[in-house]
């Protein structure tokens, strides 16, 4: 079989994928390597040791699914990847160390621009991408796996509420979902909502302290509050009494239920003065208590009347 003329052989091949893996290096290292440590550049990278507890956890982002290409930049992939993995360690009260990345995309996909966004997500979190891989396929997906470690008496699991405690979030929900509605109605990509939707900010600091003041179960709402608390109650084997659901200003009730990504944290304790010292203390914003648990596992009430399931969940 004989090939175009304008098919680059292989060496060709290789030395176009290395510029590329070099300029995405350049975007990607804009911190401050540790001593002793090796990012991108062997086979694997080399990391301090960690403190305490490791935390590992993966998310897969994937162009069309999690973010509309029609009404968003490519960048704003890469951002939300990595954003949503390390709000899993924000969920255990766990602190990044690093994290490794592997982007699947068609040819002619703008691959700086995806890394782009990757980056400012990794600058914000203090979460360095350490390594990743590349390769090509149909569809645009970006693959985060993340490290962290959690000091002390170790992470905060979705499964250690009991009866009695407070349940509180950290923040107005709805926010994400709204962003979306208001960028398909017309909205500029610098609107509020907007960039809630597009750009989401992972509660480290917030889930940090919760873990410092004793909270016994704590998740991010990364499917909506509908769904993740039936989870964390589920994993816990409570139930729980709900009194009011914060809504975020220009958000729905039903976007701060179901709504999804607004990665604020879910946070069940049972020392609530605690938990609010601490929060002011470190310059925190008060999470807002919304309920609490109780004993009974199949009473799941919001305002007294049964709390659906509800909230995002992908079609496997």
């Amino acid at each position: 079989m004989s090939l175009p003329a304008d098919f680059p052989s292989a060496g060709e091949s290789a030395r176009v994928e290395d510029d590329i893996i070099k300029r995405i290096a350049a975007i990607l290292g804009r911190g401050p390597i540790p001593r002793g440590e090796r990012h991108i550049g062997d086979d694997a990278a080399v990391l301090a040791p960690f403190v305490g507890q490791a935390l590992i956890s993966t998310d897969v982002a994937v162009l069309g699914v999690h973010l509309d290409e029609s009404l968003f930049p490519l960048e704003d992939l890469g951002f939300k990847a990595v954003a949503s993995a390390v709000s899993d360690l924000a969920a255990m009260g766990g602190r990044p160390k690093g994290a490794v990345i592997a982007v699947s995309s068609p040819p002619g996909t703008d691959l700086e621009e995806l890394h782009r966004g990757i980056a400012d997500a990794a600058v914000i979190t203090s979460c360095p991408i350490v390594g990743g891989d590349l390769t090509r396929s149909r569809d645009v997906s970006v693959a985060v796996t993340v490290f962290g470690e959690c000091p002390g008496k170790g992470a905060v699991l979705r499964s250690g509420a009991r009866p009695g405690e407070k349940i509180l979030v950290s923040g107005p929900l709805g926010r994400s979902a709204a962003g979306l509605r208001r960028r398909r109605a017309g909205a500029s990509l610098t609107d509020e909502l907007v960039v809630a939707h597009r750009r989401p900010w992972p509660r480290l600091a917030e889930g940090v302290a919760a873990r410092g003041a004793g909270a016994s179960a704590m998740m991010d709402l990364s499917d909506g509050l509908g769904l993740d608390l039936n989870r964390l109650a589920d994993a816990s084997n409570v139930g729980f009494a709900l009194d009011d659901i914060p809504v975020a200003e220009g958000a729905t009730l039903q976007e701060a239920i179901s709504g999804g990504e607004d990665y604020e944290l879910l946070i069940v304790t049972p020392h609530l003065e605690r938990l609010r010292m601490i929060f002011t203390d470190r310059g925190l914003r008060q999470p807002i208590e919304i309920g609490r648990t109780v004993s009974d596992v199949g009473s799941r009430t919001l305002r007294g009347e049964k709390f659906e399931r509800l909230g995002w969940q992908h079609q496997l």
